[in-house]
């Protein structure tokens, strides 16, 4: 049965995937995105789309909206270190504001793009949703305490929520209607099309921070996920989502790629050298990151089928020669 969905954050990577699977499976759909980080080509051709911002949704969320699908964050780690006002002030303000027009409207549904970021160094791998969390930055601080605001909201006032904590995620989704939907940051601080813009001649080698790590190679150990994979656990968690209930899953491979298998791929998949600098580690660089994804499989009946990082390479490679 279709159903009328606002995607807030829509004109973002991860956002833009999902509203186009969305669109697909027949739904109606409006994109609510301020445009800051966000790109208007992004938005799926057959969605509605209203630039403005999250504070504001009450001027257009009404009870004719089955749910909310919200990704509508700031994100960069680095940064959220430098301006955490900023982080605090957008992501959980901005959500707070968002959960009053829900409320306000009747929208007794929602699903939230969270972050492994929640749970900071991890105690053991895979990691799941039991671990502690212990964020290390303001923005995965910032992705906890909305966490914390939507147990709160479904305990008091009946609202159905899922958060999906993502690892790394990674590639692209091409439609034939609408191009392709791929990862364009800026600044750019992903792994993958970082090396992506070696191949491409936009960088001269790609920084490989640190090689004395516990792992197989001494590169660190990452978890990625296909944006493709992700979108459908959306559209999974939308069916999941139980009134009065919070469901918190991680979604991840369980898998883990080290940095340098991540830049031999690249290098298999591109066919160009990848030339490597090897730098110091980062603070607050684990040694490996990688998700227990059973809780999304279990509940969900989530079971991802790209898993296999010369395809997630390849289809981030075909966009960002797209992009040129």
């Amino acid at each position: 049965m279709s159903g009328k969905y606002l995607v807030t954050g829509g004109a973002g990577y991860v956002g833009s995937v999902v509203a186009q699977h969305l669109v697909e499976a027949g739904h109606e759909v409006t994109v609510l995105d301020n445009l800051s980080t966000g790109f208007r080509e992004g938005v799926p051709a057959g969605a509605a789309f209203i630039e403005g911002d999250i504070r504001d949704a009450a001027k257009w969320l009404d009870a004719s909206y089955d749910a909310v699908l919200h990704f509508a964050a700031f994100s960069q780690v680095g940064e959220s270190v430098v301006k955490p006002e900023k982080y605090w002030d957008n992501n959980v303000g901005g959500t707070m504001a968002l959960l009053a027009a829900m409320r306000d409207a009747g929208v007794r549904k929602l699903v939230f793009s969270s972050t492994a970021a929640t749970y900071g160094e991890p105690v053991a791998s895979p990691i799941t949703e039991s671990d502690p969390t212990a964020p290390t930055s303001p923005y995965g601080a910032s992705k906890l305490a909305v966490d914390h605001m939507i147990t709160g909201e479904a305990a008091a006032h009946g609202l159905g929520a899922v958060s999906l904590r993502y690892f790394n995620v990674a590639g692209a989704y091409a439609t034939a209607a609408h191009g392709t939907f791929g990862e364009r940051h800026d600044p750019e601080s992903h792994l993958i099309p970082l090396v992506l813009q070696v191949a491409q001649g936009k960088r001269e080698a790609i920084s490989v921070f640190g090689d004395d790590y516990p792992t197989p190679d001494g590169t660190c150990v990452r978890d990625y996920i296909h944006v493709a994979d992700l979108a459908d656990a959306h559209l999974l968690a939308l069916d999941a989502a139980t009134p009065g209930d919070h469901l918190i899953c991680n979604l991840g491979n369980g898998n883990g790629f080290s940095v340098r298998e991540v830049i031999e791929t690249v290098r298999q998949v591109t066919g160009h050298p990848i030339p490597e600098v090897v730098a110091g580690r980062r603070g607050g660089d684990p040694a490996v990151l990688v998700a227990s994804a059973a809780t999304a499989r279990e509940k969900l009946g989530w079971n991802p089928s790209r898993a296999d990082l010369a395809g997630i390479v390849a289809d981030a490679w075909a966009f960002a020669q797209q992009r040129g």
